[in-house]
């Protein structure tokens, strides 16, 4: 073992190199020591023949001759080189057969046969050729027995005699040379690990056939330990012979180390390798175990961290050569510092010393003794120069501190660190960084003393495991006095606020930074409500790092505009009862309406190039002055630049100062997700707010409404993996304040997406307003240059078709005309959607106003709220936009949608007054009350009067005379039914989503030839079943008439068992009107439920009897009227004449047929109305051929 100390070798490297390369100039200058253990090598150099006859091998050969007639020793060695190998190598072969024999005698040999004394003695007095038989006999069973897994060391008289080991290494040489067959080196040097000196023999060995080096040096690697828990005798000399062997070749040392890793074995071998590198070459001691630890495989961490972490258990004579080479180098280091500082180029060491040192305790579990401690805390309290790496070297030694509370034990060390960081604080060139860095020491600093405030330990130990490279555990038990001088001493709650709010902004702050940065700062001061608490304004700080935001968006970005808005709208947890004044200013209407002067309403594109790419257009109804650069908002800050933070250090040096149009949009989406967030917060703490008397900003209605929130929000969806999740919180938000902006239409069948522009064709000339108008007002004369035109709207970017707006809404009217082509008219349809997309508000806004009827010049147009508060002004139109089917689709896409908006801005308006008292609260359910039936209202009278448009107008009807010849008349038909089939969808989507709507308007009543349109063209129609009964019940004749019609029809489109009972009821119904109502209103009950009867018995063939029945007595009340008023009608011929007698039973006539004929024979035409109902009741069940057709 004394080869881990000193500098041992019993081959010089040197000699080895020289035999290795055949270089007889080195083996000439060699002294006789140093060439000693090679002779054999040299001997049979000289005496074989070689090969080669070139000159320069002769002449070589000549040297080596030269050199071995100098040396006595020589010729012993060609004696043992006289030998007859033959009959040797057939002795050998029976040894080994003899010593492979289980059970056999160990002492029989065939090498040599009886010894009349110890085996040293007899080697000694024996001839070379006996001496060869004896070492090989030895070796023989040393073998043996190291097949027989018997690998402790074993005593052996010959090669435990020093005296004898160099002429022992000859004889083995030879016969290793001369034997090739039988043995092997590299088997021959694993049983020699058994003997006293074996790695010294193992040397010679390799020495005298230096191309077996590798051979034998991975052979005993890959027979070694994987863990050095417990080191054995045979483990300690295997690694003692191969650090042997790579003295004598320090070339292959950093193989050999490599080969330790790739096998994970040895780790022991691996360090005294890389420290014995360290003494002839530049070391990489700190690198190599630097990078073992923290950037190999997790393999090699458990291998080399399980190494340590044993290796202090016991007495690791590596380990402790480490640890004392490591405290060198750091003690060398100091010792080159001027007083309390680091040289720039002692920097980069230090941190790589200091990282290992991190390693050894975080990953390895190493202790730290005195010294070590005294060392580190004296090289981490040096101040470097500021520079990026002089940065990095104190942010490390900072985490240091934290994480290893073993450097702050004793009071001195502890008020040496305290002093450290207190200088750091008030230095400001440690806060600022020469070149483009990502994070600095300033902002961890900042971070760390929040956490200590806000109690974040696990983030502190996240921030902490982020710098150093790897996850440090670090115990809460450990950060008591830590926090307390952070809390106490160095930054108190009112230092942090004050520090942070003169931080810059993070200019181009996008996902791409890393490090710490000032967002991180304030995202944790803003949970903990430090501002609002030392009231500290930090409005302009997040307006300004809002407008700063880059593509793509940082991930802390959204959750900062989130704590900022809960600081704005809601007091701290523990300040319920201190009221608002601790909280934080919103941002102003001038201050967004800055970023919305401005908005890219064209697709962004997606590569680097934006440079022609996007459009800016001006947002309408925005007429405020530019967004100001950055350059001059950041020189009218109220705040200055803190000395302790450099502006220019947040700038990203690896993209243009400029900013592109995507960032802008990430901009102006991050500042809607405040202002829509904002709002629904406010709408949601409304009580809370009011009851604390405090005054809270409400963003305008003018401006809300001018936001491009549906733009933004599509945006959003696109770019969904740059922006961190914002998508979903924003549709959260938006589905919330602007429905109407969210409906299901847009995102099923969105045609207005902006890659149709990939249409555009470079020949077509340059479309302007004049244009569009002139060919949109002759569209019905010449509907292919309308065609043409729209194509053309269709391939321009979105900015370039707003601006054409005006021009395009104005032609509504005329397009909307019956002599119009039905493909101009879709064409605009897509169109109109495809504005649609850009400012739908706006646009919903002109067309409204253009479609209005101007009945005098003094009729104002419409604005937003307005059109909010009377969403049925969609509604008063021009009567030929009823029979467009595209241009209806545009009006009720807007109906819908102003009435959604209209129930919205009702909901708001409820939730912003807030009843305080309890009577309040009673009156606040009335307000409620009476908001549903406003809203319900709206809703009903918007379906009554599409139901009126339903209706067929003079222009609709078929001239009887003309017939089928009618010029346009089969598309006025088909106009109609189309309209009918917008209308019917439109009401199907209503009734869906409020089932109460359908009941609210069937109690209304609409007209009655209505009903089979909307019972097949409205599939929900069967919720009518649930409240018809409640609507039979209605006192109103005019209801129960329509009731009845309503269940006959339901009757005859669901014939299920509980329409059947439903008209039942209502034949029931009409049975008790009959016997209580007066004579007239019981003559327009009869007439209006002929045709209803019908249909249910038509869909009910059991409901005749009950009918039939009914019919009798309704016949029979006329009758009866009739007889005493003495009422004589003229007959009634058409009637008569169409006359079917009912059929009669051969046999006498029964009470049904009597009844039948007194009614055919009376004149009443009640009477000849119910006759012909009977008729045609019996036509189309009983005698019909299939009833269930």
């Amino acid at each position: 073992m004394s080869q881990f100390h000193d500098n041992h070798c019993p081959v010089s490297p040197k000699v080895f190199n020289a035999i290795s390369t055949v270089d007889v100039d080195t083996i000439l200058s060699c002294s006789d020591s140093d060439l000693r253990p090679v002779l054999s090598c040299l001997v049979r150099m000289s005496l074989i023949a070689p090969m080669d006859q070139s000159p320069a091998c002769l002449q070589g050969r000549t040297v080596v001759l030269q050199v071995l007639s100098r040396i006595e020793l020589v010729n012993s060695i060609v004696a043992l080189l006289s030998i007859d190998f033959h009959s040797l190598e057939q002795d050998v072969k029976k040894e080994q057969q003899i010593k492979m024999k289980i059970g056999g005698n160990s002492s029989e040999s065939i090498l040599i046969s009886k010894l009349t004394s110890g085996p040293a003695l007899e080697f000694e007095r024996s001839d070379p050729t006996r001496k060869l038989r004896l070492v090989l006999s030895e070796l023989m069973c040393i073998m043996s027995k190291d097949e027989m897994m018997e690998k402790c060391q074993r005593p052996s008289e010959l090669f435990d005699h020093k005296v004898y080991l160099n002429e022992v290494c000859d004889v083995l040489a030879i016969a290793l040379a001369e034997l090739p067959a039988l043995l092997q080196p590299k088997d021959v040097c694993e049983a020699l690990l058994s003997v006293k000196y074996g790695p010294d023999i193992i040397c010679h060995i390799v020495a005298n056939q230096a191309d077996c080096y590798l051979d034998v040096v991975y052979h005993l690697l890959e027979n070694g330990v994987v863990v050095e828990d417990d080191l054995s005798e045979e483990d300690i000399v295997r690694q003692d012979a191969i650090l042997l062997l790579a003295r004598m070749c320090p070339a292959q040392a950093l193989n050999i180390r490599a080969r330790c890793v790739d096998h994970c074995t040895m780790p022991g071998l691996a360090v005294l390798l890389s420290l014995e590198n360290a003494k002839t070459n530049e070391s990489d001691l700190v690198e190599y175990l630097t990078g073992l630890l923290l950037g190999g495989t997790n393999q090699n961490k458990t291998w080399i961290s399980q190494y340590l972490r044993a290796s202090q258990k016991r007495n690791s004579v590596p380990l402790d050569l480490l640890r004392h080479e490591l405290t060198k180098y750091a003690a060398q280091i100091i010792t080159q510092c001027p007083e309390g500082t680091i040289p720039g180029n002692l920097v980069l060491e230090t941190t790589n010393l200091l990282k290992l040192y991190s390693a050894l305790r975080g990953v390895a579990g190493l202790k730290f003794v005195e010294d070590e401690v005294n060392l580190l805390v004296e090289m981490i309290t040096r101040h470097p120069p500021p520079t990026p790496a002089g940065v990095k070297l104190v942010s490390l030694g900072l985490c240091m501190l934290i994480a290893f509370n073993s450097l702050v034990t004793t009071p001195a060390l502890e008020k040496q660190a305290l002093d450290w960081i207190r200088t750091l604080v008030h230095e400001e060139k440690y806060f600022q960084s020469a070149s483009a860095c990502g994070g600095s020491f300033g902002e961890m600093l900042l971070l760390i003393a929040i956490n200590f405030h806000a109690g974040q330990l696990n983030a502190i130990g996240d921030l902490v495991s982020a710098t150093m490279g790897f996850k440090v555990t670090i115990r809460t038990n450990n950060l008591t006095r830590m926090k307390q001088m952070f809390t106490n001493d160095i930054f108190p709650e009112s230092v942090v606020a004050g520090h942070a709010v003169r931080v810059p902004v993070t200019r181009n702050l996008s996902g791409d930074m890393t490090g710490f940065l000032p967002v991180h700062c304030m995202h944790q001061l803003l949970k903990s409500r430090v501002f609002s608490k030392h009231k500290v304004s930090i409005k302009s700080w997040i307006y300004d790092q809002i407008c700063s935001a880059a593509s793509p968006l940082h991930p802390v970005l959204p959750a900062l505009i989130e704590a900022y808005v809960h600081s704005i709208l809601i007091p701290p947890s523990h300040h319920r009862n201190v009221g608002l004044d601790q909280l934080n200013e919103p941002l102003s209407e001038q201050e967004i309406r800055q970023v919305f002067t401005k908005v890219i309403v064209d697709r962004v594109p997606d590569t680097e190039d934006f440079s022609s790419a996007s459009i800016h257009n001006q947002t309408p109804g925005l007429t405020y002055r530019r967004r100001l650069s950055s350059s001059a908002r950041s020189a009218s800050k109220k705040h200055r630049d803190s000395n302790m933070f450099s502006p220019q250090k947040y700038q990203d040096h690896r993209i243009k100062h400029d900013r592109t149009p995507e960032d802008e949009l990430c901009t102006q989406i991050c500042l809607l997700y405040y202002i829509l967030l904002y709002e629904d917060l406010r709408l949601n703490n409304i009580k809370t707010l009011a009851a604390s008397n405090k005054k809270v900003l409400k963003y305008s209605t003018e401006l809300l409404s001018e936001l491009p929130v549906k733009f933004l929000l599509g945006e959003a969806e696109s770019r969904q993996d740059r922006l961190e999740g914002m998508f979903s919180s924003l549709l959260r938000l938006c589905v919330t304040q602007f429905p109407h902006l969210c409906m299901v239409q847009d995102w099923i069948g969105n045609e207005d997406k902006l890659s149709s522009s990939l249409k555009k064709c470079s020949l077509r000339p340059r479309l302007t307003a004049a244009t569009l108008k002139r060919c949109l007002d002759d569209a019905d004369k010449c509907p292919a240059k309308a065609v043409f035109i729209l194509q053309q709207m269709q391939s321009l970017s979105g900015s370039a078709c707003w601006d054409l707006v005006e021009p395009f809404i104005s032609c509504i009217h005329k397009i909307a005309r019956g002599q119009v082509a039905r493909q101009v008219q879709e064409m605009y349809r897509v169109v109109w959607m495809r504005l649609n997309s850009v400012y739908p508000r706006k646009l919903w806004l002109i067309t409204v106003n253009n479609l209005n009827p101007k009945e005098n010049m003094a009729t104002c147009d419409l604005n937003q709220e307005e059109l909010a508060l009377d969403p049925l002004a969609v509604l008063r139109c021009d009567p030929a936009v009823f029979r467009s089917g595209s241009i209806l689709s545009i009006i009720l896409y807007m109906l819908k949608a102003c009435l959604a908006a209209s129930r919205t801005r009702l909901n708001q308006h409820l939730l912003e007054q807030p009843a305080i008292t309890e009577v309040g609260q009673n009156s606040e359910m009335e307000k409620e009350e009476l908001k549903n039936a406003l809203i319900l209202t709206q809703e009903s009278a918007a379906i009554q009067i599409l139901l009126e448009c339903c209706l067929p107008q003079e222009s609709d009807q078929i001239l009887s005379k003309i017939g089928n010849e009618t010029v346009g008349e089969g598309s006025k038909v088909s106009s109609l039914q189309e309209v009918q089939s917008l209308i019917c969808s439109y009401l199907h989507d209503a009734f869906i989503a409020e089932p109460n709507l359908a009941k609210l308007v069937h109690f209304q009543g609409y007209p009655v030839e209505l009903l089979e349109v909307t019972m097949k063209g409205v599939p929900s129609m069967h919720i009518c079943l649930d409240f018809a009964p409640e609507l039979l019940s209605q006192p109103s004749l005019e209801k129960q008439i329509f009731a009845i019609d309503l269940i006959s029809q339901l009757s005859l489109e669901y014939p299920v068992p509980r329409s059947l009972s439903t008209a039942r009821l209502a034949v029931n119904s009409i049975s008790t009107l009959l016997s209580v109502i007066d004579a007239e209103a019981r003559e327009e009950l009869i007439l209006s439920s002929l045709q209803p009867l019908q249909r249910i018995c038509t869909a009910f063939p059991p409901m005749i009897d009950d009918v039939v029945s009914l019919l009798l007595q309704a016949g029979q009340m006329c009758l009866n009227v009739s007889t005493l008023t003495g009422y004589t009608a003229p007959a009634n011929s058409s009637f008569q004449s169409q006359h079917v007698p009912v059929p009669r039973s051969p046999a006498n006539s029964t009470d049904l047929e009597l009844g039948m004929d007194r009614l055919q024979l009376s004149q009443d035409p009640v009477c000849s109305r119910i006759v012909e109902t009977f008729t045609n009741i019996i036509k189309s069940t009983v005698l019909a051929n299939n009833v269930f057709s």
